[in-house]
């Protein structure tokens, strides 16, 4: 079945006058999986390596200039690629500061989007559907663009897809009710218009997603009503004349979704692979009202498969990368991880290309029950060693299972297989087989999410190799997880302080992805401020630290991370305000500086020794 893991926060959303606007225009992969492109509703474009959540390049248009697409990246050129204002291209590079300074080009013709694929060249798609290789439009920025749609025809959403050798630009419009899709094939030119079948009056999709398989194109829509419809194009049957008289485009009914009482207002149903559906903003069925959820769906068994609820209001937006949906939902933007493996149930009914015999499936499962009743059965086995046969022979099992080429179609069994399996070695001290869960962690077909116990069975146990697997493989390791993984790695017993084991292990730990150091910062501030009034002692038997370790701790955090708190927008409130208390402090100690020869004088002064109960004396400061 599908999984949703444990996720994290990629950035924080910029508030918006529009509550019901995420404040997010679109988000788009960059060089490889770990990098994305997120561009906000306003002026900036920010460059993030997701497995740190860590900013890693900030560019922003003037005050009053806005950005209208976008940004993509040019793979062939190493470049970004946006619009401001609608007509006005941008390009630059990512040791560029200033966008202002960076090349800059006004078109003739108001631009819908940018559009890139990864190895090819971008595409220019103009809001009255014209389209334009970016360097032949470059090339004379203000060359007439014909309009393409008909009067009061506006796109509605765009992709691009590569099929076989050719790239297609597909769009979908609205004219007055009706929904139209183009499809614009380049190298060689080809212009195809297609009319959606009509939903109950009133209604028009939500969201559109689109994937090429079987040498078809698939367009997947969700309506407000719940229904989830595809429609198939084949590329072969596209015309090479340029067109644009509407052909009927057939459509298959593949979910009813619940919708609970009304319509769906912001919704979204996103292509995962041929069996599978992500969806925000449609209710849980079996949740109650008032809860949003990210759901994977399974479209050949209308199943829902797995879920998570998300806090906070969900804006109808979802992004998929490299198995890693993008959500922004509440005030924050998530990276949710998932898998998506064949279903066995597919494979047997024959639903999956790429399916298993219904003998070789029943042999497989079967070799997993078998594993399953040996571990139960173990119990009655009081005594016994690393070496006994009865050890050899769960090794000897599980070396089968791993020997197979279809581990990924079995993702569930082996989870389960491995939650046996650690809860039996921390249930007996004497049951540990290192070996074997060594190579289960480097199949990949676990995380930490399937099996949480996994890694504090490794650090119970002291088998650090273990750790290093884990910490190397498993994607979504929590923040105290991995603090416990560095605590017992400095507690480590070497020959020297840090010997070359241990120099391994902690550069894993340094490699891992961590987040919060703005909370830190704020909780430092907090300690520093109260403190350092008179009002707020330390409390006696508690162990608080002192006021120059706080500061000690802020300026560490502050030089450790200074480039990333400086360029991440949500922080620049916390940095004012440490900005403004340091330089009330300097002040302060300015302003103490010009009275020290005073008060050292005072100190130098000698004492009369016959002074009365009660005397006045007074001392001139010069």
């Amino acid at each position: 079945m599908a999984a949703l893991y444990e996720g994290y926060t990629l950035c924080g959303l910029v508030p918006t006058q529009d509550l019901s606007n995420s404040c997010i225009r679109g988000i788009e992969q960059e060089r490889d999986s770990d990098h994305v492109l997120v561009t906000d509703s306003t002026r900036s474009v920010t460059l993030y390596k997701v497995s740190d959540q860590k900013p890693l390049g900030s560019w922003t248009v003037k005050q009053g200039q806005t950005l209208t697409c976008s940004a993509v990246f040019n793979s062939q050129t190493k470049e970004y690629v946006a619009v401001s204002d609608n007509k006005m291209i941008r390009i630059w590079k990512e040791e560029d500061i200033l966008l202002d300074k960076a090349f800059k080009a006004t078109v003739s013709s108001d631009i819908w989007r940018v559009q890139s694929v990864n190895g090819g060249e971008p595409v220019v798609l103009f809001q009255r559907g014209a389209v334009r290789l970016l360097d032949s439009l470059l090339s004379a920025p203000q060359q007439p663009i014909e309009e393409v749609l008909a009067q009061e025809e506006a796109i509605r959403w765009s992709t691009n897809i590569v099929a076989e050798t050719q790239q297609f630009v597909i769009f979908t419009t609205e004219q007055k009710g009706d929904n139209f899709l183009y499809l614009q094939g380049l190298n060689p030119n080809t212009l195809q218009r297609y009319r959606l079948e009509g939903e109950e009056p009133g209604l028009i999709p939500l969201s559109f997603s689109a994937s090429y398989r079987d040498k078809h194109i698939c367009l997947l829509y969700l309506y407000p009503n719940g229904h989830v419809y595809q429609s198939v194009v084949p590329v072969r049957g596209l015309g090479t004349e340029e067109g644009t008289h509407a052909l009927p485009l057939p459509r298959s009914l593949q979910m009813a979704l619940p919708v609970g009482e009304g319509l769906l207002e912001a919704a979204t149903a996103l292509v995962l692979d041929e069996a599978h559906v992500a969806v925000v903003g449609v209710p849980h069925p079996s949740a109650g009202a008032g809860k949003d959820f990210l759901c994977i769906w399974n479209t050949n068994f209308q199943t829902l498969q797995a879920g998570k609820e998300m806090a906070g209001k969900i804006y109808g937006q979802l992004w998929c990368y490299s198995n890693k949906l993008f959500i922004p939902h509440g005030k924050t933007l998530s990276v949710i991880p998932f898998v998506c493996p064949k279903s066995s149930l597919a494979s047997a009914l024959g639903k999956l290309r790429q399916a298993k015999t219904e003998g070789e499936l029943k042999e497989f499962h079967s070799r997993v029950i078998i594993m399953i009743k040996l571990f139960f059965n173990c119990k009655k086995q009081m005594t016994y060693t690393r070496n006994t046969p009865f050890l050899e022979d769960v090794q000897k099992e599980v070396e089968g299972l791993l020997s197979r080429s279809d581990m990924q179609d079995s993702q569930p069994s082996v989870g389960q297989l491995v939650s046996i399996l650690v809860s039996r070695s921390l249930s007996d001290p004497a049951f540990y087989t290192p070996s074997t869960l060594a190579q289960l962690v480097q199949t990949q077909c676990l995380c930490h999410s399937v099996c949480p116990d996994f890694v504090l069975l490794a650090l119970e146990r002291k088998d650090y190799f273990l750790c290093q697997l884990c910490l190397q493989f498993f994607p979504d390791i929590p923040e105290a997880v991995t603090c416990a993984c560095l605590k017992a790695f400095i507690s480590g017993g070497d020959n020297c302080p840090v010997g070359l084991h241990k120099a391994v292990l902690l550069c894993l730990i340094v490699l891992t992805s961590f987040s919060s150091i703005q909370l830190f910062l704020q909780y430092l501030q907090f300690l520093y401020l109260k403190y350092s009034q008179d009002a707020f002692p330390q409390t006696h038997g508690l162990r608080s630290p002192s006021l120059a370790q706080i500061m000690d701790w802020v300026c560490l955090v502050l030089d450790a991370h200074f480039t990333v708190l400086v360029m991440t927008p949500e922080a620049k409130g916390l940095l004012l305000n440490l900005h403004n208390y340091v330089k009330s402090q300097v002040r302060l100690v300015s302003e103490l500086g010009k009275i020290e020869s005073s008060l050292q004088a005072l100190h130098q002064m000698k004492v009369k020794k016959d002074v009365g109960q009660y005397s006045i004396e007074v001392i001139e400061l010069f």
